[in-house]
Formats: C-alpha cells, sequence, structure tokens
C-alpha cells in the first residue's frame, strides 16, 4: 500500500491515465475493425475512406503513446497492402 502522499498521488493519476489510454486505444481499434471490415467485404470505396481516418488515427496513437510508432506503421502497411490487392 502507498505511504507517501507522492505515491498516493501516483495511483490516481495512474487510474486516470491509464482510462485515458483505454479508450484512445479502443477508438484506433474500432477505426482500424471498420477498414478490415470494409476490406473484407470487397467494398473498394468504403475501404479506401476508412483508410483515410485509419492512418490518423494511429498516428494520433503514436503521439499521445499509447502505440510505438513501428506498430503503428505495421498495421497501417498491411492494411493498406490488402487495399491494393483488392484492386
Amino acid at each position: 500500500m502507498a505511504n507517501t502522499p507522492q505515491a498516493k498521488k501516483r495511483i490516481r493519476r495512474n487510474t486516470r491515465r491509464a482510462e485515458i489510454n483505454g479508450n484512445r486505444v479502443g477508438r484506433i481499434r474500432t477505426f482500424v475493425k471498420k477498414a478490415e471490415a470494409a476490406l473484407a467485404a470487397g467494398d473498394k470505396s468504403a475501404a479506401t475512406e476508412a483508410m483515410a481516418q485509419v492512418q490518423p488515427e494511429l498516428m494520433r496513437g503514436v503521439a499521445k503513446g499509447v502505440l510505438h510508432k513501428n506498430t503503428a506503421s505495421r498495421k497501417f502497411s498491411r492494411l493498406t497492402k490488402r487495399l491494393v490487392a483488392l484492386a
């Protein structure tokens, strides 16, 4: 158990940050799933539109520190490869 005031404050702060970061990751996952669904359906126009929304969300996650840069790049690269193969 935390004894010092600083440790108690860190626990409070970490709880708040975990909730915020969880929401950010969930938002990114939602956009990725929409893009994957459009790709699976074979709808090129919807997939292109979804990809235009996924890329800034992934990069925002990198900027906020909830995703590693290479992870975001890998996800976007794989989605892009599927989009090109759809054509």
